[in-house]
């Protein structure tokens, strides 16, 4: 919906082009924007000087120097590298980084206008409290003082639960790391931050398919693709950047692009291949594919037989799929899914992206394992152009998510059980039982006391539930009385209109932005809300990692503007209020009083996160490849020469061992064609060695080199004695898994010892050791030495087992359509009906009891929600950027030609969407056959307006964005994912008419 914003009058006097006064001179780049009077500066700099470029003196040219800092967007996890260019303190220009090889010297329009994210003028400037209905400005001490004493006395009166910390996708590695490490400090797991509603579904349906829950290759390694397959993704509006590399694939290798999506998007105009089907449809549809796959013979059988568990359980269930059952259930025919069927067998390897479009359903985890099962059963995983490269959302969306800022796991997804805090314990040098100290008990229903720090906590989709449903019906000791909004837009999630009394319900309500957001103004509060404002992540410096995995370090661009402080400082001044600062960071350095050292918190967490393989990921390392990015391949990512040679760029994890190891990271997941040292891998073996008889170890394949040649377990001590290596390890190192274990060698063996095996270097040892020993893993052994041993013998740490197509503990093992909740097809309910009503989470969750009303009269058309390429989440920060609100100012409503004629709406008037729940919103209709007849999608970056009010005066004065509009979310309905509680947006109900 870009619309001209002007009227082609010339806002100022022309001045003469600088293109005339080089005529037929030979200049470099860097010259002419010298001569033009922007220093060096980029497309940013003319902002600097009000939007006009004006002549430089040689004088005013040689004032001061201009430094050079790199950075990385904070926009979308592309990861592009920015060169912000400052002058005395000031930030005065950008450009793009040429030599990083994920945006190859570009920008989209949002990156491209990122410095105005830090110079803006409607950030939130110094801490505000709202009091007897008016913003108040008050000194940062005085807020912490407000805000910790309160909060504690909710501690003593109602528990540590009853304050929800939740973080942001927009903190650092560093930032997100100390954010989950403060709440499990303060004493709850209720905290969560935006992985839950955008990606949770697919951590959990990946991760419980072949071991990780991430983007298994990279942008770069789809130039290899001689296939591409999108699924509810729109890369060309959300992820931009990362077309270039789809269509390098696209025109190099002649591979076809297949995009399938309910609506034609900017996405869909690129395909070779455009298939529509309706919202909520996704395993139905993927299963139509693979029944042609199957039935043609088409699949990888050697791959499914060596490296794959389950797939006749699934052809079962694909057989049932038909090509007139999938049109039914689609209204896709099925001579289409043939032909795209047979594309996809004929070129290989292919790649298979997807987004949001496939994660925000009540079976959003069945739409992942569906998507993944289609690449087993293709045999496109483990291999360069192949697997799955699922786009995460948010810049550093995927490190919060790797760092543990959930409610239901410690860094490094170790979980909550009492091995995990342990683990943890000793990773922090803290006392265990203190920790168990700061978490509340409550008594089950069977009478019997159960320890809040091992149950999952509330996830932040439901937070709003924690404060309305009644205490008696929640897993916790009381209702969650204050809430921390930290870098989260409220208008991102579901339910406004009961978000709204949510908020008003609560004793207190913190927002910690650097913008104020909808949380500032969608309640009606007089009282108790404060506003705290956090610097951008362009004032301070730590790492970040994108969707592909690889680490990046930002420098620090400018000071801390306005009365700003970085998240981490500011969390260290909370932890000092609360009495625990002298613990939370007793092996982590102060710079000054309140600043916690970034680079030690990278250490930290190096220390600690052996799961996931960030450990090798040292601050220097990180360095040295951000100052190094031109020695990196375009497309491997390794680089070629220089100081990094071999490394891949940004050490993509696992990067295994610790950072003295050099491990080169991990490009490609599961790719047995190189040696595990040099960033190979096999499937993680972490669901077992065999199931109901059935082996699910790989049958005969193994990495390069390895010298295990077969499937085998993850690696324990035990595992190395069995096998005569655990003399491998130093010294050292056995002595810290001893201490991991608990174990006291005596001080003489003498009698009753044994031998261990002929490479022991202690020969022999107690009778007891191995059974004391043995159990320390992988995952525990803090010294590392276990994975360097496995590694030094060619076989991967965590195992080497069959990608499972059936997960037997999620609610549907092998995954099945079901019709959404709420559905205007009510002939297919019976057919593929929903879940029961269950309690998880710790809160009530509703299904057939919704299901089972029929809404579809009066709410006939199906809603659907999506990104804009102007806007970016929430949308605070993109709208309050004067660049970026020119471009799009109106929030409307996508309405198919039909639907409009029929309800008399014409292009560009004014529409109530109005949901089954009792939302509704006043937006612009946009008539258009992007969407299907009874279809209609509207973006999700809005705020500012709530059913039909302009709430533009309850802003602080000076941070109102630019553009406000009302959210799509108010209109959005209940329904939460069957194992993550992930929101469901992409197919709901609603009625439109004039307004």
């Amino acid at each position: 919906m870009l619309r001209k914003k002007t009227n082609g009058v010339a806002r100022r006097p022309q001045r003469a082009s600088i293109l005339s006064e080089v005529a037929g001179k030979s200049v470099d780049r860097r010259a002419f924007l010298r001569g033009s009077g922007l220093a060096i500066g980029g497309l940013a700099a003319i902002g600097a000087t009000g939007g006009t470029v004006t002549r430089a003196s040689a004088a005013s040219a040689a004032q001061g120097a201009v430094d050079t800092v790199k950075s990385v967007c904070t926009h979308c996890s592309v990861g592009c590298t920015v060169m912000a260019e400052v002058q005395d303190g000031v930030w005065i220009g950008q450009e793009p980084g040429w030599d990083s090889p994920f945006n190859l010297g570009s920008h989209c329009a949002k990156g491209a206008s990122v410095r105005e994210h830090a110079h803006g003028e409607r950030r939130l400037k110094y801490p505000m409290k709202k009091e007897g209905g008016e913003w108040k400005r008050i000194s940062w001490e005085q807020a912490i003082d407000e805000i910790g004493d309160q909060m504690l006395s909710i501690r003593d009166e109602s528990g540590p639960d009853s304050v929800y910390w939740l973080g942001s996708a927009k903190h650092s590695n560093e930032q997100a790391y100390l954010f989950r490490k403060f709440a499990a400090y303060w004493g709850t797991n209720n905290v969560d931050h935006q992985a839950r509603i955008c990606h949770s579904t697919t951590v959990a349906g990946v991760a419980n398919t072949w071991g990780y829950g991430a983007m298994t290759n990279s942008y770069n390694d789809i130039h290899k693709s001689k296939a591409i397959f999108i699924i509810g993704g729109n890369p060309a509006e959300a992820h931009p950047v990362s077309l270039l590399h789809v269509l390098k694939a696209k025109e190099q290798n002649n591979a076809p692009l297949i995009v399938c999506d309910p609506r034609f998007t900017r996405t869909a105009a690129h395909a070779d291949e455009y298939v529509r089907f309706r919202p909520g449809t996704d395993v139905a549809l993927i299963w139509g594919i693979l029944w042609h796959i199957f039935e043609n013979g088409w699949e990888d059988k050697e791959f499914i037989r060596t490296r794959v568990w389950g797939m006749d359980q699934i052809r079962e269930e694909v057989a049932k799929w038909t090509p007139e059952e999938v049109e039914r259930v689609t209204g896709t025919p099925g001579s289409q899914l043939r032909r795209v069927a047979l594309t996809l067998a004929n070129n290989r390897p292919g790649t298979l992206i997807w987004c949001m479009g496939g994660t925000q359903h009540t079976n959003g985890n069945n739409n992942t394992r569906a998507y993944c099962i289609l690449q087993l059963a293709l045999g496109n995983m483990g291999r360069p152009g192949g697997g799955t490269n699922i786009f995460r959302g948010h810049d550093n969306v995927q490190g919060a998510t790797d760092l543990g800022v959930l409610a239901d796991t410690l860094p490094g997804y170790y979980g909550l059980s009492a091995g995990s805090w342990a683990h943890w314990a000793r990773v922090w040098e803290e006392d265990l039982d203190w920790l168990k100290g700061r978490f509340a008990t409550m008594k089950g229903a069977d009478g019997k006391n159960k320890a809040m720090m091992n149950l999952t906590g509330i996830p932040v989709s439901r937070w709003i539930d924690g404060v309305l449903e009644d205490k008696n019906n929640l897993e916790q000791p009381d209702n969650t009385r204050a809430m921390v909004l930290w870098g989260h837009a409220p208008n991102s999630q579901t339910r406004l209109v009961e978000m709204k009394g949510a908020m008003e319900k609560l004793d207190m309500l913190v927002v910690v932005d650097p913008y104020p957001t909808v949380s500032a103004v969608l309640h009606d509060r007089t009282d108790g809300v404060y506003l705290l404002p956090a610097s951008t992540q362009f004032e301070t410096r730590g790492s970040v990692t994108a969707s592909n995995r690889s680490l990046q370090w930002r420098e620090q661009i400018v000071e801390p503007l306005f009365e700003s402080l970085p998240d981490h400082v500011i969390l260290a001044k909370f932890a000092k209020k609360f009495g625990f600062a002298d613990r939370i960071f007793r092996n982590i350095g102060m710079d000054g009083e309140d600043e916690p050292n970034v680079e030690d918190l990278t250490r930290e967490f190096n220390r600690g996160m052996w799961t996931v393989g960030y450990t090798g990921q040292s601050p220097e390392r990180l360095k040295l490849h951000m100052a190094n990015q031109h020695t990196f391949d375009r497309t491997t990512l390794r680089a070629v020469g220089g100081p990094a040679d071999g490394d891949f760029y940004g050490l993509p994890w696992p990067c295994w061992g610790t950072a003295d190891m050099k491990h080169p990271g991990t490009a490609n997941l599961y790719d047995m064609s190189m040696p595990v040292a040099d960033g190979g891998l096999t499937f993680r073996a972490r669901f077992g060695v065999e199931r109901d008889g059935d082996n699910l170890l790989a049958d005969g394949v193994y990495s390069v080199g390895s010298e295990i040649q077969d499937g085998y377990p993850e690696f324990t001590m035990q595992m190395l004695m069995d096998l005569g290596w655990d003399g491998d390890l130093t010294p050292e190192e056995r002595a810290v898994i001893e201490r991991v274990a608990g174990y006291q060698a005596p001080e003489d063996a003498g009698e009753g010892t044994q031998e261990v095996g002929e490479t022991s270097q202690t020969g022999t040892v107690p009778s007891d050791y191995a059974e004391k020993v043995g159990g320390v893993n992988w995952k525990t052994d803090v010294s590392g030495g276990i994975q360097r041993v496995a590694i030094a013998h060619g076989c991967a740490p965590f195992g080497n087992a069959k990608a499972r197509a059936v997960v037997w503990t999620f609610p549907d093992p092998v995954p099945v359509h079901r019709e959404p909740l709420y559905t205007n097809r009510r002939d297919l309910v019976a057919d593929y009906p929903t879940y029961e009503d269950r309690h998880f989470w710790r809160v009530p969750t509703l299904y057939a009891s919704i299901q089972k009303n029929d809404f579809s009269k009066d709410y006939p058309i199906i809603l659907t929600s999506g990104r804009l390429v102007e806007y970016e989440g929430g949308g605070d920060e993109t709208r309050s950027n004067p660049w970026l609100a020119e471009l799009q100012q109106d929030m409307f409503v996508e309405i198919n030609p039909r639907d409009a004629n029929n309800l008399g709406v014409r292009d560009g008037a004014q529409v109530w969407v109005e949901g089954p729940e009792g939302g509704k919103v006043k937006v612009m209709a946009m008539v258009t056959e992007r969407v299907g007849e009874g279809v209609a999608f509207m973006p999700f970056h809005f705020g500012g307006h709530f059913q039909g009010a302009d709430l533009r005066d309850k802003y602080p004065d000076g941070a109102d964005p630019y553009v406000l509009g009302e959210s799509t979310n108010t209109a959005q309905t209940y329904g939460y994912d069957s194992v993550t509680q992930m929101q469901e947006t992409k197919a709901t109900l609603c009625k439109i008419s004039a307004a």
